[in-house]
């Protein structure tokens, strides 16, 4: 399990001691340097690193950090908010022990999630991994409920010897073919070594129905740990590649038309050790809580778009008839809705039952979009909302009165009504906080900005090597 707790000035209770005692086994095993990892309010990875010797030092007083990275676009760029964004302040970086893996695609370097703090040794109010830990420690308080998370990741490879900045496919095979699984054998192959050795466990692995492009399923964690997993898994996919002359895109659209790459979540919600999407009365077996929680989701998935598919390339990707789930749609095994109810397998339904949400890319801070989902389904809960009819086959084969008497509606089509949405959402905002919330708005609305009077072609580009 993840820590939940806060760091403090001086460290946890026996954080100080276990990281002196990690530091002297790491640097036995080659480890020089720890990569402390957190995720901005534009999706992108930042990172700091420090040495091997001073990770006691780290889990005790943290690692100096700039809040301005609150507020950076994915170009690097900055927008600011009335808090964020300024270049005053310094926050620290504080390591969670348990998380921390030797990499093993990075030899002689090792890997840790991190929480930021103030300089005052409080909880930063933009730091979302903090904020997906409240979130799931104040379900438990609330309602007694726990979750279980986990995050698909599509990745396009392409050549490196690629023009600069161009995307060449490495592989030439079909979608789900042999082929492509032979070409790129010795690299998938390595992937799974290095995830074995890191402590992650592989569901699959298989060529997907882009032009180079491939999909990861690893097991279901708690919400943190599992957001923390798919950022450990992205860093390991890039170094793999890395090493075999390769190159990866996370991007939500590496080209303009086609599939683009998404990154599904998968969410279940359990009290006292039960699946609640399981073994119920209501509809395939889910709890009255169960169908609120999908319901409340639903309720809330045009301005949930804000953060689970943030990026102007999201757009490009979010297309009807493209498995992407762009209608407020819910249902049984139906790929095309932005629900998805995954029932398992017989005999193991109790276990695997969990909602599949659609339309959530990479280019989504994980905390953010699993902790803003929670919400969002805790929201139905408290207001009892009711699941809607489900619809089966695809959504926009509907006749629009039909659709209009079902409630399925197009998810919005631009970053911008995404973001209108987003505003007119007091759910979420409260939930994010107000230095939180006015962050993913500043952000989106610079992103927004950034691509004006661009095409799809360049907006493609744009984003193609961000993530």
């Amino acid at each position: 399990m993840t820590t939940l707790d806060d760091p403090l000035p001086g460290g946890r209770p026996g954080d100080v001691e276990r990281a002196g005692a990690l530091s002297g086994e790491l640097a036995g095993r080659g480890v020089h340097g720890i990569v402390l990892a957190y995720v901005d309010t534009a999706g992108v990875g930042r990172v700091k690193t420090v040495p091997t010797a001073r990770l006691a030092s780290a889990a005790a007083w943290g690692v100096g950090m700039s809040p301005v990275f609150d507020t950076f676009l994915a170009d690097d760029r900055s927008v600011t908010t009335d808090v964020l964004g300024s270049p005053d302040g310094d926050l620290r970086l504080y390591p969670d022990l348990d998380r921390l893996v030797v990499l093993a695609a990075q030899p002689g370097w090792a890997w840790a999630p991190v929480d930021r703090v103030t300089q005052d040794g409080e909880p930063h109010p933009g730091c979302s991994r903090t904020f997906l830990r409240r979130t799931v420690a104040g379900a438990a308080r609330a309602h007694g409920l726990a979750f279980r998370a986990g995050i698909e990741i599509e990745w396009s490879v392409g050549l490196d010897s690629a023009p600069a900045g161009e995307f060449v496919p490495a592989t030439s095979g079909p979608a789900y073919g042999a082929i492509r699984q032979i070409e790129l054998s010795d690299c998938a192959a390595e992937l799974l070594a290095a995830c074995a050795a890191q402590g992650v466990d592989v569901d699959q692995v298989h060529p997907e129905y882009a032009p180079g492009q491939f999909e990861i399923s690893v097991a279901a964690l708690d919400p943190v740990a599992a957001a923390d997993r798919s950022v450990l898994v992205r860093q390991t996919i890039r170094a793999v590649a890395r090493r075999h002359g390769l190159r990866v895109s996370f991007s939500p659209a590496v080209l303009a038309r086609g599939v683009g790459n998404g990154g599904h979540v998968h969410l279940s919600a359990w009290r006292d050790g039960t699946n609640l999407h399981s073994g119920g009365s209501r509809r395939y077996g889910m709890t009255a809580d169960a169908e609120a929680f999908a319901a409340g989701v639903l309720a809330h998935l045009p301005a949930l778009t804000a953060v689970t598919a943030p990026s102007p390339a999201s757009r490009l990707r979010l297309r009807p008839s493209q498995w992407a789930g762009v209608f407020t749609a819910w249902g049984l095994e139906t790929r095309e809705a932005a629900i998805r109810l995954v029932r398992g397998t017989a005999g193991r339904r109790a276990e695997l039952a969990n909602l599949e949400v659609k339309p959530v890319d990479l280019a989504a801070n994980p905390y953010l979009a699993l902790g803003c989902l929670i919400a969002a389904g805790l929201d139905g809960i408290v207001s009892a909302a009711v699941l809607p009819e489900e619809t089966t086959g695809d959504p926009a084969r509907l006749a629009p009165e039909e659709a209009s008497a079902r409630g399925v509606r197009r998810l919005p089509t631009s970053l911008g009504e995404a973001v209108a949405e987003f505003r007119a959402d007091e759910v979420l905002r409260a939930a994010l906080g107000p230095v939180l919330a006015d962050a993913v708005t500043a952000v989106r609305q610079g992103e927004i900005e950034g691509v004006a009077g661009l095409d799809d072609e360049r907006v493609a580009a744009a984003y193609r090597w961000v993530y």
